[in-house]
């Protein structure tokens, strides 16, 4: 039995980091303070083949040559030196090209997949509201079909890669009608970028995350084609569901690249800080916290690729989400904690700006809370194992 990932995988790990630390990690803090969306270099992670790991060749994909693995690989290897670039990666295939592989018709797939496979376009998924985040169930936002068209009306929140300038759609759950037990039927709706009606307000002023793009958006009568419809009509929240799964192993693969960031920080300080004579590596209170450190970390990323592999092996649906909620819980809750240990190793040094820890303890909290918060996921592995729990 072998923990360790194929020699393609890890060969495939070596040139995502050499990328990552030549053309991320020497302009990423620069990124945070100007809190400025890198069009260049998402652009360049799409030649690199990193918006295409779960695309068929037909388009522009790697085919069998790419996996879901592969893309946790690449998410964690960006992330390790900025989470904001991670993110953009993750969201970019898991929410964007994912929903439209998966749902599309064949119309669908040739109209958009190529260029977002390639990385110079971008796509949104518009689930989150003001009032339906985690009770996603609960969307306002509604779509009428009059004369061949989906009128679109309401409001999202928080979504990534929604209003850049590459974007190119967005897609968005809607109420479409009503299901025979009364509840509402949530369809999905393609709406493309400069769409009459649909607008991407003025990007949030973020916590963290500052060089992702992330915009409310509001749709006041948007009109597009009745074919726009992505899936089944009244199958939206199954979908959005299903999208989810995949997404929650690659935050916990996100999180992953942040605990590998705090430790190596820490790590290298701990071996250079001198106090009372020495480094403060040789004091237990430190020693310690590092090794907590390479604890969550094993942890995190057998649990993440485990949960990886049971998606790429064809595992039973019910394995493969229990693993995702499991590897989601332990690694974004890990990832904060260790935002938090290795500020502390550097002391007050930690509590500015200029050292990259600051940045990874503000971008770290998120990863509790999007692709469904630390509560969804233990409710998600109490159902799992069988318990009635609402």
């Amino acid at each position: 039995m072998s923990f360790d990932l194929s020699r393609e995988h890890e060969e495939f790990r070596r040139s995502v980091r050499e990328f990552a630390e030549a053309e991320i990690a020497p302009y990423a803090a620069q990124w945070d303070r100007d809190h400025h969306f890198p069009v260049d270099v998402v652009q360049q992670m799409g030649k690199l083949g990193l918006f295409g790991l779960t695309a068929p060749e037909e388009f522009g994909g790697a085919g069998e040559d790419g996996d879901f693995t592969s893309l946790c690989v690449a998410i964690e290897e960006i992330g390790r030196v900025d989470q904001s670039m991670g993110i953009t990666l993750q969201a970019g295939v898991g929410l964007g090209i994912n929903p439209i592989l998966t749902y599309g018709t064949d119309e669908q797939k040739q109209r958009w997949l190529p260029e977002l496979v390639a990385g110079e376009k971008l796509a949104g998924f518009g689930l989150t509201e003001p009032g339906a985040g985690s009770d996603a169930g609960a969307t306002r936002t509604k779509a009428e079909l009059h004369d061949g068209e989906w009128v679109v009306n309401g409001s999202k929140q928080f979504i990534t890669n929604s209003g850049s300038e590459i974007t190119s759609l967005v897609n968005v759950t809607a109420r479409t009608g009503t299901r025979e037990d009364g509840k509402p039927a949530i369809s999905v709706i393609m709406l493309p970028a400069g769409t009459p009606g649909f607008t991407a307000e003025k990007a949030y002023d973020k916590l963290g995350w500052h060089a992702s793009d992330t915009h409310p958006l509001s749709f006041e009568d948007a009109r597009v084609p009745a074919d726009h419809l992505l899936g089944a009509e009244g199958r939206g929240y199954a979908q959005f569901l299903a999208t989810l799964d995949d997404g929650r192993v690659a935050i916990s693969a996100l999180s992953v690249g942040c605990i590998q960031a705090c430790l190596d920080i820490a790590l290298a300080y701990a071996g250079e800080r001198q106090t009372f004579g020495g480094p403060i590596g040789r004091k237990q209170g430190v020693a310690f916290q590092i090794a907590d450190l390479e604890t969550m970390l094993h942890a995190s990323r057998l649990l993440t690729y485990r949960a990886a592999w049971l998606k790429d092996s064809g595992a039973p649906m019910k394995d493969f989400k229990q693993a995702a909620s499991v590897a989601k819980l332990y690694s974004t809750e890990s990832a904060v904690t260790a935002t938090r240990i290795a500020t502390q190793v550097f002391g007050g040094y930690g509590f500015m700006e200029e050292y990259p820890v600051a940045r990874f303890y503000r971008d770290a909290k998120v990863l509790e809370i999007g692709e469904g918060t630390s509560e969804v996921q233990r409710m998600l592995i109490a159902r799992g194992l069988g318990l009635p729990v609402e």
